[in-house]
């Protein structure tokens, strides 16, 4: 095989996602990068998830218990053959020159440890307007963080097996924040990049419960790595985020300052608030001209609460590796072992 075209292994991650899997797997036999094995390592799903990846006539793994992405993610790698490992999780559909442009990333600079991709600004099936706005908020961040980054997006990677084998596998333990982890330990060897033309369709969470659960956990996870590693950013532009959710919090604080002191006090919270959109202007600038003027003032709303949640469990999480060791100790690696996997 020519070694500028190495064997590509796309291991796709999956659990209960017989939705999605079909159009993944589709998107993957449209790629005009010649070499691609395709493992589906289903997590013991309970819908029709292996049906669907037997009917692609893709490798099929099952764990013997649900054991988290991360680890099936590792699971995956044992029974690659590739040169080249792609990560892609099954709610993703890729466009058709992915895989290629990956490829050609990493043949092109022996620097690079990881090439990230991006997800398209509209849903891979648009359920909802929480859905919509959770595709173009993650559209523009991810975009905008376009370079040289320190996280990786492990819903959409590239990298080489000889990397993946020198760094190690990723932390099963971190189910929702292996993310972070993984990127710093990479950095400290090669270089992240996130690329504009690797690129896919992503089918968001389409309630608004979901999502601001989400957006806690993964932000409280996150305050071991940051207060471990000071070193540790999401991207060029994480600093401003952060600010901005510490300012819509506070305005939810400030709101009672004129009921108690007076109408004067009305200002603070008014600032906060202005302060909070003014960390993000760019985003509802893009989300305007994307969507228009009426979505954007209710992506506006979305995102305040999203911000106030991610605030809370910014407290929330440094309050917790004050009083507990164990989750102060979240990110150490534990001892490996071989997921159990069935036929």
């Amino acid at each position: 095989m020519d070694e500028r075209q190495p064997l590509v292994s796309v291991i796709v991650p999956n659990y209960n996602y017989a939705r999605t899997l079909d159009l993944c797997l589709s998107a993957l036999e449209r790629q005009d990068y010649p070499h691609i094995e395709v493992i589906v390592v289903d997590d013991r799903s309970t819908d029709d998830s292996v049906e669907i990846a037997h009917q692609h006539g893709v490798r099929v793994l099952i764990t013997d218990t649900n054991i988290g992405a991360p680890a099936a993610r590792n699971l995956g790698v044992q029974h690659a053959l590739g040169e080249v490992l792609f990560f892609l999780d099954s709610d993703v559909a890729l466009t058709p020159d992915t895989v290629g442009n990956a490829v050609a990333l990493l043949t092109s600079d022996p620097t690079l440890g990881v090439v990230c991709g991006t997800y398209e600004p509209e849903p891979l099936i648009p359920d909802s307007r929480v859905e919509r706005y959770r595709s173009l908020q993650l559209h523009y961040w991810i975009s905008g963080d376009a370079g040289d980054i320190t996280t990786i997006y492990s819903a959409i990677f590239a990298m080489w097996t000889r990397v993946f084998h020198e760094i190690g596998p990723l932390n099963p333990a971190l189910r929702h924040s292996e993310n972070a982890d993984y990127g710093h330990r990479i950095t400290q060897r090669y270089r992240i990049v996130l690329d504009l033309t690797i690129r896919g369709a992503h089918d968001h969470d389409d309630r608004l419960s979901v999502v601001l659960s989400k957006f806690f956990h993964r932000a409280r996870l996150h305050i071991p790595l940051y207060l471990r590693r000071p070193d540790f950013n999401g991207g060029p532009t994480n600093s401003s985020r952060g600010w901005g959710s510490l300012a819509a919090l506070f305005a939810v604080v400030a709101a009672v300052l004129p009921v108690l002191f007076g109408p004067l006090w009305l200002l603070a919270p008014i600032l906060l608030l202005a302060g909070s959109i003014a960390s993000d202007l760019g985003m509802y600038r893009f989300v305007w001209g994307y969507a228009g003027a009426a979505f954007t003032v209710y992506f506006a709303a979305v995102h305040f609460l999203v911000n106030v949640t991610v605030a809370v469990a910014v407290f929330v999480g440094v309050a917790q590796c004050l009083v507990s060791p164990r989750f102060r100790r979240t990110y150490d690696m534990p001892k490996q072992s071989a997921p159990a996997m069935g036929a």
